[in-house]
């Protein structure tokens, strides 16, 4: 690991730290745990999904329920296991019976993400699901419309994707992952030798 990574993982602990102390929207009032997400600073690809699950809400890590078991497979299709990406949540605490987040609890975790984007500087980044493509493009955006569809933003590549809960529920939907995946990869292979985000990470405020 070399000096700059080494910062970044520094700032993505801090920040971490900070959102399981987090209080700023009622979802902490349930939570055992929160999911700040996982994965290495410098990691090329990075997956957001929709908020944590009983699963991720009992360990205070992303994606290891059924959907989590998938997303493996999916990765590994690709030649990637889950330690070279990092995977977080549009919200860092679980809604009550997984129902999609609101629109303040969105608000109130964006400024998470945000760093996260920031600190990590993806060369791809896969919103799994409507609610996490929401943060990313204006609110009519169809994921079954844009999934697997590759546009350019100003630091990164974003290819949104079904979240894998979506095929445990829809096995059709199985096959369309898997394709979505694929394209996760051109991306990917389209970004290679791209820079990250212009300038140094800040600091993670309180």
């Amino acid at each position: 690991m070399n000096a700059d990574t080494a910062r970044r993982a520094g700032l993505l602990d801090k920040l971490a730290r900070i959102v399981r102390q987090c209080t700023d929207c009622p979802l902490h009032e349930g939570r055992m745990n929160a999911v700040p997400g996982e994965g290495p600073a410098d990691a090329e690809l990075m997956l957001v999904g929709e908020g944590p699950g009983r699963v991720e809400d009992e360990t205070g890590r992303p994606f290891v329920g059924p959907a989590g078991q998938l997303l493996e497979e999916l990765l590994a299709s690709i030649d990637l296991t889950r330690d070279r990406v990092f995977i977080g949540n549009v919200v860092k605490c679980r809604p009550p019976g997984n129902r999609a987040p609101l629109p303040d609890e969105r608000k109130a975790c964006s400024k998470y993400l945000g760093k996260q984007i920031e600190i990590i500087r993806p060369k791809v980044l896969a919103p799994l699901g409507a609610s996490a493509l929401s943060m990313f493009a204006h609110d009519l955006a169809s994921i079954g419309r844009m999934h697997g569809q590759v546009m350019v933003k100003k630091h990164y590549l974003l290819v949104p994707m079904y979240h894998p809960a979506a095929a445990l529920h829809n096995p059709s939907l199985r096959d369309t992952l898997f394709r979505d995946m694929s394209a996760i990869m051109a991306a990917l292979r389209q970004a290679g030798g791209q820079g990250g985000a212009a300038g140094s990470p800040s600091e993670p405020g309180g």
